[in-house]
């Protein structure tokens, strides 16, 4: 073992072996025997006086504890959920008397409200037992002047963490006395990527070949599973007997990714009924596709919607507002750039995730798709005149207006607050969640560069306690 190696101490769980922190396995004395219940117990002593370090000492008593922990029972599980997806009173109630003494997080979790929205939420859960409340902030106005979206839009957010609401606020209000940004839907198409085995790499150039003289039937097969989806492209990629075929789909105004997963399968089914070179077995996604996952595939190859907004803030403004320079700013950005290429981050932002996250929430989105929806790229400038050039590109922004979360109630309406429900409105939710993240950025990196980020997290964080203090006192 190296010396650098050394210095680490670990426990083998599978053979409770104790490896000591010098970097060798000390010499031990074990005492084997069986126990009533025929467990096998083991104790061993540690004999180099030299390994007894204070981690050392830490992780036996690790080791320790797991030796004596409790086995667990060995009675009949409890009774089963019975998966059911079908919404009925009689349902939830039988659930909830699978959980003895619960009356208060039934009282919370079934309210009246959801007891009487019940129906809405068939399709969307299994196994349904109530609803949980999340805050919801409004920040705001944001001036948009976009392809899709244009005028000034309040922003709900979903969240639990003081200072979001707030900074995005900030940040957005900024933006909007400085003149609004600009954004712009650049693409979109979301995709899919099945995986073909074969006997051999002669089979799979043969696949490939006759795949590229199939498209217009295989996007036949593809438009019989949805009205609103259309195939648009299809390309292969070889490894040795394996093939990857990455599909893309235009969505409409849905998120889409359910649908092209439909689409892919028929796709998938027709060439298996078709194809004279009949793959080994097949997969509806081997993984090439990004599905939520942060990859450098990411800058190559949109996944939703990809969008972009701009924006240039005074410098009066920006001292006046974020209490910061253009000039502090950027050296501030540059650092950071720095810190994420040497962490390795994919792309480079401030707090993508942070709004996303939000607004995903209130609007009804894939919450679960802000881990590829956050990569993209944030960068200001100094412009000629000494004002700041902020802008972001986000070019995996999977979002929609219809269909899937955005049919809930409290959902819908956060996209009605913004006039982006329904149809026709999924790109200017993309523009939108651009200048968001716009928002949010400039405001945070200012707070960095001018010392207010701690301040305000500890002001905004502890007015819950004060709150609660308050109340308990009477005041």
């Amino acid at each position: 073992m190296t010396a650098h190696v050394a210095k680490r101490a670990h426990l083998d769980y599978s053979s409770m072996a104790y490896t000591s922190a010098c970097g060798h396995r000390p010499t031990a004395q074990r005492k084997r025997g069986r126990t009533r219940k025929g467990t096998l117990e083991m104790s061993s002593t540690v004999g180099d006086k030299s390994c007894q370090t204070a981690e050392g000492q830490r992780l036996q008593a690790a080791h320790d504890a797991i030796r004596h922990s409790p086995r667990p029972p060995k009675e009949s599980p409890s009774a089963s959920l019975l998966l059911g997806t079908r919404i009925s009173a009689s349902n939830v109630e039988r659930r909830w008397n699978l959980l003895p003494d619960q009356q208060e997080s039934h009282a919370l979790l079934l309210d009246p409200q959801t007891q009487e929205q019940m129906p809405a939420y068939q399709g969307n859960i299994e196994n349904f037992i109530g609803t949980v409340k999340i805050p919801v902030g409004l920040a705001g106005p944001l001036r948009v002047h976009g392809a899709h979206a244009c005028g000034d839009y309040y922003i709900p957010l979903a969240t639990t963490e003081a200072a979001l609401v707030a900074s995005y606020d900030r940040g957005a209000r900024l933006i909007s006395a400085a003149g609004g940004c600009t954004a712009l839907l650049l693409e979109e198409g979301v995709g899919r990527a099945p995986g073909f085995a074969f006997r051999s790499l002669t089979d799979s150039a043969l696949f490939v070949d006759w795949v590229r003289n199939q498209i217009e039937n295989l996007r036949h097969a593809a438009a019989g599973t949805t009205q609103h989806g259309r195939l648009l492209d299809i390309a292969a990629r070889v490894e040795g007997n394996h093939v990857y075929l990455h599909l893309q789909f235009s969505t409409g105004d849905a998120a889409g990714q359910n649908m092209v997963t439909i689409a892919t399968a028929a796709v998938c089914r027709y060439i298996t009924e078709h194809c004279p070179v009949q793959p080994h077995y097949v997969l509806i996604d081997a993984n090439l596709g990004h599905d939520k996952k942060a990859t450098t595939h990411s800058f190559l190859r949109v996944r939703g919607r990809g969008v972009t907004a701009e924006a240039i803030i005074p410098e009066a403004l920006l001292v006046r507002w974020l209490h910061t320079t253009p000039q502090d700013l950027a050296k501030g950005v540059q650092m950071a750039l720095a810190g994420g290429v040497m962490s390795g981050t994919v792309g480079f932002s401030g707090q993508f995730a942070n709004g996303l996250a939000a607004l995903f929430l209130a609007c009804g989105q894939d919450v679960a798709c802000v881990t590829e929806s956050a990569v993209g790229m944030s960068r200001c400038e100094i412009t000629p005149e000494g004002d700041l050039y902020a802008t972001v590109t986000l070019p995996n922004l999977i979002v929609g207006t219809v269909g899937g979360g955005t049919r809930l109630p409290s959902q819908n309406a956060c996209l009605q607050i913004m006039g982006l429900a329904g149809e026709g409105k999924a790109h200017a939710l993309a523009e939108v969640c651009a200048a968001v993240c716009l928002a949010g950025d400039l405001s945070m990196m200012a707070a960095l560069c001018s010392g207010h980020f701690v301040r305000a997290h500890k002001v905004l964080s502890r007015t819950r306690a004060r709150s609660q203090a308050q109340s308990q006192s009477g005041e």
